[in-house]
């Protein structure tokens, strides 16, 4: 007799709030994107509910009633766990958890479960640990079974045991000191990695850094391995790219950029998963230019732009030279109202209108990316030494010859080149005056 492997797909209930003084349309399409968090998260949706309160219930969220109401729903479609679209309190929780008989979940759950599933290096892996831990922290209860069914039942490392008790100390006590014993070990690990990161932006510092950001499946990656060849993971899902992969694209044969793809942004972010992520994001906050890659099929696309612009302020990056790419111009007809973006990007040196997937309008935005490389260049009239050799060799090689003459002594170069590769030699000690 043979056996099936395979593990059975749990199913959900999802519910959404709509509150006085946002619009209806918005709650809508926060619990569509609820649903393709589910479905990232390998969940098979039942039923979608969307109610209108005039105000958030302290005790059950959505109030006693209407709780009730979800819990009979929950059982005459067999589903597994009820999902909400917004966090839950620790005691909401609970009492929806007493109430339903059923596994209680919230946005931020379902995003740290499709974080840790998508973690595949060591940095990925020890942000989502530690923004899961920091997440469960305050929804420790005295019985330890409740931990596994918090984000998504993940399992966390370290956690398995709960060891041997202390004179008079409590098994949730013994829990907290469990997790904060974790958190603090990995917070120091993390800041490794972070200081790790920042020695090796260091050593780039000559290149010209460019960061693609956006709204999450807005095709950043799929631009990325469109630009640079290389075999980036492409995947329509949320969340498909955590850690950040840079890659070398040559814009034209005297320059070469450093592209790097960052995660994803999404409305509401889990305050800790951002807070954990930093590290990954500094690549952000370091790049010389951000592509901002909006998704233009998107019918919403403009409140997209907007979360992406909020995270961005977060960040400290707001003034940071940006290129907004309209992207997935393939996906939207002639007379469409987002067709005259389009025409307008034609013109406009800070946007560009593109399909990662054709590679249509690529050639006009390496073409603008080229124009700001070129903004961080100086040409210098320079008289060196000619024993000065390997300076000369580095200058052809990492710089455009306008001019060059020789003398009995000396190469006088006209030079354009990089500021920062400038600065690094220190070439103002042969500018000619």
């Amino acid at each position: 007799m043979t056996h099936s492997t395979e593990v059975p797909q749990e199913s959900a209930l999802l519910v959404g709030l709509s509150l006085p003084g946002v619009p209806t349309w918005e709650a809508e399409e926060s619990l569509d994107e609820l649903a393709r968090l589910a479905d990232t998260a390998t969940l098979a949706i039942l039923e979608k509910v969307l109610q209108n309160r005039r105000r958030i219930d302290p005790t059950y969220y959505v109030g006693k009633g209407k709780a009730e109401e979800l819990r009979d729903l929950a059982i005459s479609c067999d589903a597994d766990m009820i999902i909400f679209d917004n966090d839950l309190s620790p005691a909401q929780m609970r009492n929806l958890e007493k109430l339903t008989d059923k596994r209680i979940l919230d946005r931020s759950a379902i995003i740290l479960d499709i974080f840790a599933r998508h973690a595949k290096t060591r940095t990925a892996q020890v942000q989502v640990e530690l923004a899961q831990l920091n997440y469960l922290m305050p929804r420790l209860t005295r019985q330890w079974s409740h931990l596994s069914r918090q984000a998504g039942g993940g399992a966390i490392r370290g956690m398995g045991a709960a060891g041997v008790r202390g004179p008079g100390e409590t098994q949730l006590e013994i829990d907290r000191r469990l997790v904060r014993g974790r958190i603090g070990q990995l917070q120091r690990e993390l800041d490794r990695i972070a200081s790790q990161m920042a020695t090796s932006r260091k050593s780039r510092v000559d290149s010209f850094r460019v960061a693609l950001v956006g709204y999450t499946n807005a095709g950043k990656s799929t631009l990325m391995r469109a630009l640079s060849g290389s075999d980036v993971l492409v995947q329509d899902r949320l969340f498909a790219t955590l850690g950040s992969t840079t890659r070398a694209v040559e814009v034209d044969p005297r320059h070469k950029i450093l592209l790097t793809d960052t995660v994803g942004f999404i409305r509401r972010l889990p305050h800790h998963l951002f807070a954990s992520f930093r590290a990954t994001l500094e690549e952000t906050i370091e790049a010389d230019l951000l592509l901002h890659v909006v998704d233009l099929s998107h019918p919403h696309y403009d409140h997209q732009m907007e979360t992406v612009q909020s995270v961005l302020n977060d960040l400290g990056v707001e003034d940071r030279p940006t290129l907004t790419v309209f992207n997935k111009i393939d996906q939207i007809g002639e007379g469409d109202e987002v067709e005259g973006h389009v025409r307008a990007a034609m013109g406009q040196p800070d946007r560009a209108a593109i399909s990662a997937h054709t590679g249509a309008g690529l050639d006009v935005l390496l073409e603008k990316i080229l124009v700001r490389c070129q903004e961080h260049e100086v040409t210098l009239d320079l008289r060196i030494p000619q024993a000065e050799g390997r300076l000369l060799s580095q200058l052809h090689e990492q710089g455009e010859i306008l001019e060059q003459s020789y003398d009995a002594e000396d190469a006088h170069l006209r030079v354009r080149l990089s500021r920062a590769w400038a600065q690094r030699w220190e070439l103002e000690r042969f500018e000619l005056n």
